[in-house]
């Protein structure tokens, strides 16, 4: 939203929860930084300044408020769904990029300079990429502070802090306490259970359709990678650094999650990729809006509130799954998935245990038993023609699939530049456009795709009494700007 003054002093004013995370409060006068949902009162105008990023607020000399935690809000629907250089540079941040690569890295995935990209980034965001991976780092260590029992020195290094003495200054700046005070502050509350067990709440802006999540990933869960269970989403991980596991269970205002990490090091990218795969960072209120002003809509809008566009943790998986899916039912792309996985994990775990003699428990625990995460491309190429189960054309699509990913053609990463991929998904053989915008929609989070050409959709089109063939649903869906791919969601389970 534009920093107008009036606008989100009104929103302030109101505690209107639906902001939180659109912008930040700071109080002059008191020197904290709020969420503008934040219950104290409202301070007077001229002690308020409004900021685009909690860093921004950090840079200006603030620190978080205690009371409405501005630092665990929700995240911004604009930087999530925006695809331009700087919506693309606050997914990566997000996804722990420069902990991993630096700015230079960060620079080079986006095609920019360094200074070119600090200069965008604090005109939009208030602040340069450091200061905004830094933020990162402390709600990340407040997190493992709060919920583990990891000494300080392990939070540090766990959290991305080049140095023990860099995590107590930053900590003391943004918190305004130092660590063994926020531990301190945790009272009776109970740690987590077991080594790299991390619970934690991810907040988002209701309404939350939580039964339809859940529905639409029930019944494409894959067995051995996650299933659902008694209300809850438990599946496995890859991340940077190692292995997981997650268990994530809808609440009233929050998404509860218990995370399982080889290595605390992932702790951020995998709370920015299961907030991702709720699409937790929607602003459910404006799409809702937008798609009732349709009669046709409405009634659907009315009863189910806070539909979201259940998207991905891995965009190489979601990719692999679209290619097997393409013309076949859910249920048989299903079955033709559970068989490739099959053959995969038993030639991982045949490999794991004939080379190395040395695995530890856990290795093998993570080979052998509960949930992991999909295959890779370089363990989909691996594999021989029988491990595939499926006419050769898919099968050499998949493998073509996979080069492009291994040589660096196609990029599947959350910053990639959602028109750029498309295109060179189009360019490999066996992608075609339904496709293509199917990973548009789940895996890049393009909010604007309808896919007119699905057989599913123009059934749920008809059932609406809407146009049900191609050129005619495109033509009357330009009244869903920008939010068809919610439309698309909603026609699925009209069908």
């Amino acid at each position: 939203m534009e920093m107008d003054f009036e606008r989100c002093y009104r929103a302030v004013d109101s505690r209107d929860q639906r902001f939180d995370g659109w912008f930040y409060t700071g109080v002059t006068s008191t020197g904290i930084y709020c969420r503008p949902s934040c219950p104290a009162i409202t301070p007077k105008r001229q002690n308020v300044r409004f900021f685009p990023s909690a860093a921004a607020a950090q840079g200006a000399g603030l620190r978080a408020c205690r009371r409405c935690r501005p630092d665990a809000a929700p995240g911004s629907p604009q930087w999530d769904i925006r695809a331009d250089v700087v919506g693309r540079a606050m997914r990566l941040i997000a996804d722990g990029v420069i902990d991993r690569d630096g700015v230079p890295g960060l620079a080079s995935r986006l095609g920019y300079t360094e200074r070119h990209l600090h200069r965008m980034l604090s005109a939009e965001m208030g602040a340069g990429p450091l200061a905004l991976a830094r933020a990162q780092r402390a709600q990340t260590a407040r997190i493992l502070i709060e919920t583990t029992d990891l000494g300080m020195a392990e939070v540090a290094f766990a959290a991305g802090f080049g140095s023990v003495r860099q995590f107590n200054d930053t900590l003391r700046e943004v918190y305004a306490s130092a660590p063994s005070d926020l531990r301190a502050a945790r009272g009776r509350q109970q740690a987590a259970v077991g080594a790299g067990t991390i619970t934690l709440r991810l907040a988002y802006r209701p309404p939350l359709h939580a039964r339809a999540l859940l529905d639409f990933l029930a019944v494409r869960a894959l067995p051995g990678v996650e299933e659902v269970r008694d209300g809850t989403y438990h599946r496995g991980l890859r991340l940077p650094h190692g292995t997981g596991q997650v268990a994530l269970t809808p609440a009233d205002g929050h998404v509860a999650a218990t995370l399982r990490l080889a290595d605390l090091r992932d702790l951020a990218p995998a709370v920015a990729r299961c907030r991702r795969l709720l699409d937790l960072d929607a602003d459910p209120v404006a799409i809702d809006a937008t798609l009732a002003a349709d009669p046709a809509l409405a009634p659907a809008v009315t009863a189910e509130p806070g539909i979201r566009v259940p998207r991905a943790v891995d965009a190489f998986e979601q990719a692999v799954r679209a290619i097997i899916n393409q013309q076949v039912s859910i249920t048989s792309a299903r079955t033709t998935l559970t068989r490739l996985l099959t053959a995969a994990h038993a030639r991982v775990d045949h490999e794991v245990v004939a080379t190395d003699d040395g695995v530890s428990g856990q290795q093998l625990h993570d080979q052998r038993g509960g949930l992991r995460g999909f295959l890779g491309a370089e363990e989909l190429l691996a594999l021989p023609d029988s491990g595939f189960r499926m006419p050769a054309g898919r099968r050499e699509s998949l493998r073509g699939l996979a080069r492009a990913v291994m040589d660096g053609s196609v990029d599947l990463a959350p910053g990639v530049d959602r028109g750029e991929a498309v295109r060179r998904l189009l360019a490999l053989p066996g992608i075609g456009p339904w496709t293509a915008n199917y990973l548009a929609m789940r895996a890049f989070g393009d909010p604007d795709i309808l896919l007119s050409s699905d057989l599913a959709v123009r059934r749920g089109a008809a059932a609406l009494g809407l146009p049900d063939t191609p050129t005619t649903l495109d033509r009357y869906a330009e009244r869903w700007r920008p939010w068809r791919s919610y439309a698309t969601i909603r026609l699925w389970r009209a069908a």
